[in-house]
């Protein structure tokens, strides 16, 4: 076989630059879609940032707010509140805010701080690009009452 061979010096010379790719322990999921298993999504640390809260996601999907991404709300509502659909789910639909902030995120709009009421408990879960959660079962909730200013 009459294959073109090519050396790491001459597609270096051509212009080419080859490096070794590699993964942390934290990489950002490669793909949008739900694995098999759903789109699960949690907060694994959260530290005072100002006035607000600087969180850090850990997702098995790739969060995109024009595709699936994160809900994330104060649990003073529920996983079924904080979608687009709620009234289908026979509740009345609460407050919450869609990123694709990852793996970081500062909250703000209905996630700040100033709309917590007196909640000390941060949610999160899955929506798609309608802003319909996922699956309600898949959500989280983190206490961030020791990291907030009094």
């Amino acid at each position: 076989m009459n294959g073109l061979k090519y050396s790491l010096s001459s597609l270096f010379l051509l212009g080419f630059v080859v490096t070794p790719q590699t993964y942390a322990e934290e990489s950002i999921p490669v793909q949008n879609a739900c694995p098999r298993d759903g789109c699960l999504v949690e907060i694994i640390s959260a530290e005072p940032e100002e006035k607000e809260l600087k969180i850090k996601f850990k997702a098995n999907y790739a969060p995109d707010v024009a595709r699936n991404h994160i809900h994330i709300y104060w649990d003073n509502y529920t996983a079924d509140q904080v979608t687009k659909d709620a009234a289908n789910r026979g509740v009345k639909q609460g407050n919450w805010h869609p990123t694709g902030d990852y793996p970081f995120y500062i909250t703000q709009s209905d996630a700040s701080v100033s709309a917590r009421k007196k909640s000390t408990h941060l949610c999160v879960t899955a929506a798609d690009r309608d802003h319909v959660v996922i699956d309600s079962s898949k959500q989280m909730c983190f206490d961030v009452a020791d990291k907030l200013k009094q």
